[in-house]
């Protein structure tokens, strides 16, 4: 049987554990990106929760300080998190609306296909293609 490799970390003061799964083909900062925005769906993060240090879970899930900060900085962009100097990373959105998240969902699409350079016309096509199977029209 494989299991795969994770490691984990407690972040916060709600004490949400973050897991790497080092084998998934999902990018180390997407994970964490994804991990904190399924936690605040899910209640477990709410306004003002304060998240660890870059440093502190790097070191917590035996990552590169730089794949933490590159999360922090795509859930900065997203509007999810807000980064206060010293005083650490919080957690800036709460319960959103139907259209904010939907909004937040759109940033989050077009910063992972950044990185495969598609045509316009490429994305929405799949787009579409995608909502039609889910029957949305």
């Amino acid at each position: 049987m494989f299991i795969p490799q994770r490691n984990a970390a407690v972040a916060g003061e709600n004490a949400k554990v973050f897991t790497i799964d080092r084998e998934s083909a999902q990018p180390t900062y997407e994970q964490i990106c994804d991990q904190v925005a399924e936690g605040v769906r899910a209640g477990d993060f709410v306004v003002g929760s304060k998240l660890p240090t870059v440093r502190g879970l790097a070191a917590d899930l035996r990552i590169a300080p730089g794949t933490v900060a590159k999360a922090y900085t795509e859930l900065e962009r997203s509007g999810l998190i807000v980064t206060r100097g010293r005083a650490g990373t919080f957690i800036c959105a709460g319960q959103d609306t139907a259209a904010e998240e939907l909004e937040r969902a759109a940033r989050e699409l077009v910063v992972r296909v950044r990185r495969w350079n598609p045509a316009r016309a490429d994305v929405l096509a799949v787009v579409e293609q995608a909502l039609k199977q889910d029957g949305i029209n």
